[in-house]
């Protein structure tokens, strides 16, 4: 399959893309087809069965290799460490219907030169190759001989391109050949039938096992017993069923108000029509008449502005301010020309629309980007219905676990069918019996035990209002190390506290004004700035948006109304039509109020936004612009920027506020009404300076005993922001995630000049005392991860850093504690290079700004009233950092619950799997009711009751174990399996010796004047048929001794295998399972000692001499006292394996620890006062010059295939 030189055959779908596969072409041979199904009839259905379970053998059996061109079956495979394999068939769509308006060969087809139909149309059948692939349709490219995705715009359109192409709407030619081939604009997640969901689950690998098992128990007469593990069998199914039936009626109710929606649509020729949003195309024009609706698609905003909430995206509802895409004449791609802030002009599918303005002779318009599936919320759908799996090393190490033990089920089997045909067995009973072996060895109950410890800790973490969309990373939440936080709203409280403004005046700052009651700013273009400069608009009559801008304009005293009667030019922006006038507590000011004409959106990545206003009865125009001080500045006249503008800046940010730079300028030559509207680059340069605000971010008051709890469990924080540098050094002092005795270091880098190699420096910061929380509890010396230094850089530094000293990264990031000024997409790339380390990374933020790092990490966090944000995998409606205790702990508790489970179940299969060995040397087996009660009665009541243990209250500095392939692990099973190896074969060697002891005469319970020595004699003797009892394959001696032992035997492991401390709450917290464990044990010791003769009929036990139970009791009494010692002290004893490593010097594999231990050794590390320069030589020693391609390609378009 893979060896083939065919061109054309293999290629890439998706490329660089999070669901990237490998696609290879494949057509279908005939014969073959015949043979298979003939392989289906003869075999029983086996053969289908197994290609179904692996869809790529059924490819490269009834089908040749050949290229993508010719081919009419599709293999997929994903490139990640999975290896997934999926089959599609190539289908066509036919546009003969469409032939009136796509014509003759000579005639031209509608579209233009970026169209991809126009690309894929095959003349003259006119029929557009396709297969679909996860709910997505991509079309053949004849001349480019690749795959595309189609339902979307083409990205190569430039700015002025979408105005002249679409601007004016499509034709209605174009408009059905696009609907033809592109689809309905349809999130559609049908509603999936019982019966479908039934049959897949039945052929689920392990109930077909089960299936199979089943029927070799009724052929061996275990009839009842069958019946009752059909029942449980059949339950689960119902219940998993059910279950999926819930999710899909949910998700198909979260989509179906997406398909009918009516909207308004340009046409070509002028017109407006209403349509429903299904037939909409990409290309479409939209008019946005002003009334509150949900979008059913992405769109591109051309004219006019909006205000949207895009909660149900990122889990935040805070009005975001849309403006349109400006006509720029050029050939750069729009989102080139854009840059990473793209989205300003982006309405995304499923959001709602709040507000939308222009003027009267002109509708707001937007362009229809993407349709369906390939929209933000079909994006969203997908990721539900197609999720990644989790490459977990418990995941891995079961796998690995399941195939060892059918290995041993396999030696079983040998063992069973030569013992069986040496004694001259029937054919039958050999594989009956052999088969029974293998059944017993593989416990089909193993991944349904597991998924009860994730299934319980889901809904403990639901009752903390803590939500989880992907119940599989709770396991990997408790091998959590290392987590990173944003600093406003998670750390920090939402709302800011406006502190006082430092006004710049004639190149020098001014005494503060502080905003005390009756204390308003007097006017000037500083209380202007404040007034204009933001994004806020009047929603159900209350002021709504950004804290931070509401906060600003309260100190203002000004108000704020819904609408002015001012004469507006076109393209404005929402709040061009809202007037903002002093209010009765402001000063006296000499002007009525200000109208906001045209408004740059904040963006995170310019790290500033911008307004274009005027004084009410006034034609000229000012801009006020509000960002970062250090970009503020970079736009203001040098001469206006005060000398010592650092140091102030300094002043405040060592404190802890936060501070936004304020700036102004008058436009000369402003555009009158009709005139075209400004953009950016119009008017944000040559501003004056005004000054400095002032808020104060206060820490929420659960963020520092959050901090100091994963301090004091060594779990790294670390500091992940857009906010000012020192104000997140003083943040991260007085949160504890810079503690007492640490160093701060401060990092910056340069890029290259025309004279200077890009450069780093070390420059080591004060530490300034203050108020900060020191980790308790840990003896310093045993914290391997103990930071003594902290690296403290901007998103800048780490864009230098990541371009051109890719060989310090990673020992940046081992100390690596405060990344401030940080874009979305560089917060996406630092997690990626933590998760490179070794490191299992959790991310916690707000779900707006931080939805990428979110959704990189292993375990992402939003903070959202929301109860599913889609932003990330796990959503908090507590909106504080409490919630990252909380999972770590449920997650360790699901872990340590989980190896339990599985450490239980796979000793009760080898323990049964002794016994039945055992048994078959003597020709002997386990009786049906003995077996009920073993499984029923014991087994599978403690798999679904020792994982209810709660979490532990208390982070222990240290995290349990993530592979099952482990010596601990091994050890305790291997001593467990040994320990009742040995029981077992003692107990028949000793019974076997016994006076009593007779394969014939089954009648050792002697009357108390009896002497038991002489009973076989006088029985025979005497021939007294009704005293002598012949022995049979379930009622003996062998059985009557071995039933109990292994009975209890499983009920002592998983009283042993049911740990507590450090990571699970005690036993005995445990109700159910602490009360049903000696209800079980004394429903055994009563079976054992009971001399009901009508009860051991029923279980098919014999009676035995009491002296004999007790020898039971005591071989059982012993192998508890072994079992519990050598687990306690030997394989939870973690001293005692650190230990171990240090005497035979094993050291962690993972990367962060063996750069640790690297470093510890270097002297000379951390560089400070230091400055180093990247090498531009061809030397060996060269500074490898490294590409990151999160970082590199962060956001930017890869749809389609490349060959």
């Amino acid at each position: 399959m893979g060896n083939s030189t065919k061109d054309g055959f293999r290629a890439l779908l998706n490329e660089r893309e999070d669901n990237e596969m490998e696609i290879f072409g494949y057509k279908t041979i005939p014969w073959r087809t015949a043979l298979c199904i003939i392989g289906y009839i003869f075999s029983l259905g086996l053969l289908w069965l197994l290609f179904y379970w692996k869809p790529e053998w059924e490819v490269w059996a009834r089908c040749d290799p050949c290229t993508l061109q010719e081919a009419n079956v599709i293999l997929l495979q994903t490139t990640d460490e999975f290896k997934q394999y999926s089959k599609k068939h190539v289908t066509w769509t036919h546009l003969s219907e469409l032939k009136s308006l796509i014509g003759t060969s000579d005639q031209p087809i509608p579209g233009d030169r970026h169209s991809i139909i126009n690309k894929a149309i095959v003349t003259p059948a006119l029929k557009v190759k396709c297969v679909w692939v996860q709910k997505i349709k991509y079309i053949w490219l004849i001349s480019e001989k690749k795959f595309q995705k189609v339902g979307a715009l083409e990205d190569e359109y430039s700015c002025s391109e979408l105005h002249s192409r679409f601007g004016s709407g499509l034709s209605r030619e174009e408009q059905k050949l696009r609907r033809f081939v592109c689809g309905p604009n349809a999130i559609e997640v049908e509603v999936v039938p019982v019966w479908k969901l039934l049959f897949k689950e039945i052929l689920n690998p392990f109930y077909i096992f089960q299936v199979a098992s089943l029927s070799l128990w009724m052929a061996e007469g275990y009839i009842e017993y069958s019946i009752i593990i059909i029942i449980i069998t059949l339950i689960s199914i119902i219940l998993t069923v059910y279950d999926l039936r819930q999710q899909s009626v949910k998700l198909n109710k979260l989509v179906e108000s997406n398909n009918s929606t009516i909207v308004t649509v340009r046409m070509n020729d002028g017109a407006h029509e209403e349509v429903e949003s299904r037939h909409l195309v990409p290309g479409d024009v939209i008019v946005l008449t002003g009334k509150r609706f949900f979008l059913p698609c992405d769109c591109i905003l051309l004219r006019g502005s909006c205000i949207v909430n895009e909660g149900t995206l990122t889990g935040e509802s805070i009005p975001v301010t849309k403006s349109p895409l400006d006509n720029i004449p050029n050939s750069v791609p729009w989102k080139i020309q854009s840059g990473e802030d793209f989205k300003r002009h982006v309405l995304f599918c499923g959001t709602e629309v709040i507000q939308s303005s222009s003027s009267s002779s002109s509708p707001v318009i937007a362009v229809v980007k993407q349709t369906g599936f390939n929209t933000a919320k079909g994006e969203m759908v997908r990721s539900i219905l197609y999720p990644k799996p989790m490459n977990f090393k418990l995941y891995r190490d079961a796998t690995r676990f399941l195939m060892c033990l059918v290995l041993i089920a396999f030696i079983g089997f040998i063992y069973s069918v030569v013992l069986f045909t040496v004694k001259g067995a029937t054919v039958r009973d050999v594989i009956v019996k052999s088969l029974i072996c293998v059944t017993v060895a593989i416990p089909p109950v193993l991944p349904a035990a597991v998924a009860t410890a994730i299934m319980y800790a889901q809904k403990r973490l639901k009752k903390k209002k803590i939500f989880c969309l992907s119940p599989q990373r709770i396991n990997v939440c408790g091998r959590i190390n290392l987590v990173c936080f944003d600093k406003t709203g998670t750390l920090t409280e939402d709302g800011l506290d406006l502190w006082g403004v430092v006004p710049c005046t004639g190149n020098s700052f001014q005494n503060v004004h502080m905003f005390t009651k009756g204390n308003s700013l007097p006017w000037s273009p500083l209380l202007g700035a404040m007034a204009c400069c933001h994004s806020l608009i009047i929603l159900d009559g209350k002021i709504q948006g950004d804290p931070l801008d509401l906060k600003m304009f309260e100190g203002t005293d000004w108000e704020l109304e819904d609408s002015c009667q001012s004469n507006m030019y076109d393209d404005t922006s929402t709040t061009s039509r809202l007037l903002i006038k002093p209010g009765p507590q402001s000063c006296s000011v000499p002007v009525k109020g200000m109208i906001i004409l045209q408004q740059f959106p904040f963006s995170s990545s310019l790290q500033r936004m911008s307004v274009v206003s005027k004084v009410l009865g006034d034609e000229e125009h000012f801009v006020f612009m509000k960002g970062a001080p250090e970009m503020v500045t970079q736009f203001c006249l040098p001469e206006s920027v005060p000398p010592n503008f650092a140091s102030e800046l300094q002043l405040y940010t060592l404190q802890g506020f936060r501070v936004i730079g304020l700036a102004y300028k008058t436009l000369q030559g402003f555009k009158d009404e009709g005139q075209d509207r400004y953009t950016r680059e119009e008017v944000e340069f040559g501003l004056t300076f005004l000054g400095l605000l002032v808020l104060e971010n206060r820490l929420k008051a659960e963020t520092i005993p959050a901090i100091q709890e994963l301090n004091n469990a060594l779990i790294r924080p670390v500091m992940i922001t857009g906010d000012n540098l020192q104000t997140a050094i003083t943040v991260a002092r007085n949160s504890g995630i810079v503690q007492n005795h640490g160093r701060v270091i401060l990092i910056e880098a340069s890029e290259a000049t025309e004279h200077f190699s890009p450069s780093i420096t070390w420059k080591e910061m004060e530490n300034p005392k203050s108020d900060v929380h020191e980790m308790t509890e840990i003896d310093i010396e045993k914290c391997e991860n103990t930071q003594a230094y902290h690296f403290a850089m901007t998103g800048k530094t780490y864009q230098v850093i990541v371009l051109n000293f890719s060989n310090l990264l990673p020992k940046l990031l081992l100390n690596g504690t405060i990344f401030a000024r940080m874009s979305p997409g560089q917060k996406s790339s630092l997690i990626e290079e933590y998760q490179k380390m070794d490191y299992y990374v959790a991310m916690c933020g707000d779900g707006a700004n931080d939805c990428g790092a979110l959704k990189v990490a292993h375990a992402g966090i939003s903070l959202s009233e929301q109860e599913a944000s889609v932003a990330s995998p796990f959503t908090s409606q507590i909106p504080n950092i409490q919630c990252i205790p909380q999972l770590i702990k449920e997650g360790r508790a699901a872990l340590v619950s989980s190896f339990g489970v599985f450490k239980y179940v796979t000793l009760y299969a080898m323990i049964q799997f002794i016994c039945l060995l055992l048994l078959y040397w003597q020709l002997k087996s386990v009786g049906l009711y003995q077996y009920l009660v073993q499984d029923v009665g014991i087994t599978i009541i403690v798999s679904l009751t020792m994982t209810l243990t709660h979490a532990y209250p208390k982070l222990a500095p240290f995290r349990p174990p993530a592979q099952l392939i482990s010596p601990p692990l091994l050890l305790s099973v291997i001593f467990n399996v040994l320990l009742n190896l040995a029981m077992q074969v003692c107990s028949i060697v000793i019974l076997q010796q016994q006076p009593w002891y007779s394969s014939s005469n089954l009648r050792a319970c002697a009357p108390a004047y009896e002497n038991i020595t002489n009973i076989n004699t006088v029985s025979v003797s005497n021939g007294s048929s009704p005293e002598v009892l012949q022995g049979s394959e379930y009622e003996n001696y062998e059985t009557t001794t071995l039933w109990p032992i292994t009975t209890i035997s499983c009920v002592i492991v998983a009283f042993v295998f049911s740990k507590g401390k450090p990571f699970r709450k005690p036993i005995y917290t445990n109700y159910i399972f602490f009360v049903l464990l000696p209800i079980q044990l004394a429903a055994c010791l009563f079976i054992l000692f009971a001399d009901f003769d009508r009860l051991y009929r029923a279980l098919q036990l014999v009676c035995t001499p009491t002296i004999w139970r007790i020898s039971i009791l005591i071989m059982l009494v012993i192998y508890f006292i072994m079992s519990f010692i050598v687990e306690e002290a030997i394989i939870e004893n973690r001293r005692l394996w650190l230990y171990l490593k240090r005497l035979f010097n094993y050291h962690s594999k993972s990367q962060y620890r063996v750069l640790y231990r690297m470093l510890e050794d270097d002297h000379s590390w951390p560089p400070v006062n230091l400055t180093q320069y990247a090498q531009t030589d061809n030397t060996e020693t060269k500074t490898q010059v490294y590409s990151n391609e999160v970082y590199v390609n962060d956001e930017k378009p890869h749809n389609g295939m490349t060959e």
